[in-house]
This record gives structure tokens, sequence and C-alpha cells, in this order.
């Protein structure tokens, strides 16, 4: 697609809707995290060389401030203190991608379910394939956590911050309910 066909399209649906991002990165155990959106909500949260993100642009503003909260309750979590976020997020996509992201909020700390089963879920049971795909273009790593879904044979396949950093996620939730057990 030439860069005119691409513009032309962007217009037809209106203003580029990364334009003028405020953006963050913090450390974390998974590697840096890229923390991009304004004064009211989240737009994304992304991993370095994950794949479908998106590198920091000329129009974006670096700011601390805007993502406090974000970076305390991404700390909580990787400290093992928190199993659900509670942030502003704006989400971005087909109303299909938005209802399988919304579906993957509600897996459990800890458990994960098939891609067949978030389908199910959502009431569409021959979808498995655009559940992963939607899955995939999840722009909030760890906060909408697509960490949590898995193959139908219970394998880790996918992931677009690579299975590495899945394994961690999920062990990490599961030594966080152990470790919880144990003190509380």
């Amino acid at each position: 697609m030439s860069p005119a066909t691409a513009g032309s399209q962007l217009a037809r649906r209106g203003a580029d809707p990364l334009a003028a991002a405020l953006y963050t990165r913090v450390e974390s155990p998974v590697g840096a995290l890229l923390l991009a959106g304004d004064e009211r909500a989240l737009w994304a949260v992304w991993m370095d060389g994950q794949r479908w993100s998106h590198e920091i642009r000329c129009d974006w503003r670096t700011a601390a401030e805007p993502f406090a909260e974000t970076t305390r309750q991404l700390g909580e979590y990787f400290a093992g203190e928190r199993r659900v976020f509670d942030l502003p997020l704006r989400m971005r996509g087909s109303e299909f991608r938005r209802t399988v992201w919304a579906a993957l909020r509600r897996i459990p700390f800890a458990q994960t379910c098939s891609y067949g089963e978030i389908a199910h879920t959502i009431g569409r049971p021959g979808a498995a394939r655009a559940v992963g795909l939607a899955n995939g273009r999840n722009p909030f790593a760890i906060i909408v956590p697509c960490h949590r879904v898995i193959g139908s044979t219970g394998s880790l396949v996918g992931y677009a911050g690579g299975l590495e950093r899945k394994r961690w996620l999920l062990a990490h939730e599961r030594g966080s309910i152990v470790s919880t057990a144990r003190t509380g």
C-alpha cells in the first residue's frame, strides 16, 4: 500500500488514533514496557520486541506522571500483590476484538483457558482462530491477560511477547498463589 493510499484511508477513518500520545518506559522482570496514552486513559502497554507493538513516534511526548498509577499497579503485580488491574483503558479495535479483550479480562488470575473456550464464551464457538488473531493484537500486555490463553491441548501456543515471557508470567502467577497461601 502506498503512503498516499494509507494516508487517505486514515483520513476516511478520522484522526490518527496514536497522534500526540504521551509515553513512558517502565522496567519489569519481563523486560522494558512501553506505556502509551494520555492524561485520561492508557492506550497501550507493549513489551520490547513484541509483535504488533509500535515504535515511539516523533509526535509523542515523554511523560511519567500520567502513567504513575499504571506503573504502581504493574509493580504490585510483579511483586505478587495484585491480581486484577483497575485502570482506565482506551480500547481501540473492531467490535469483535474489543469483545475478545473483554473476555480476556475475565480470565481469573493464575488460570488459563483455550482460544476455543474464549470463542464459546463470546457466543462465537467456531471462531477460535479469529479469537487467536484478536488475542495476538491485544495492545495491553499483562493488563489484559492474553498470556492466560493456551491451545486446546493445554500447550503454550503463540504470544506476541514471546513464549518465554508467557511461561514466565504464568509461572509468576502460579507462584503468587502459592506464596499468598503460605503467608495469608
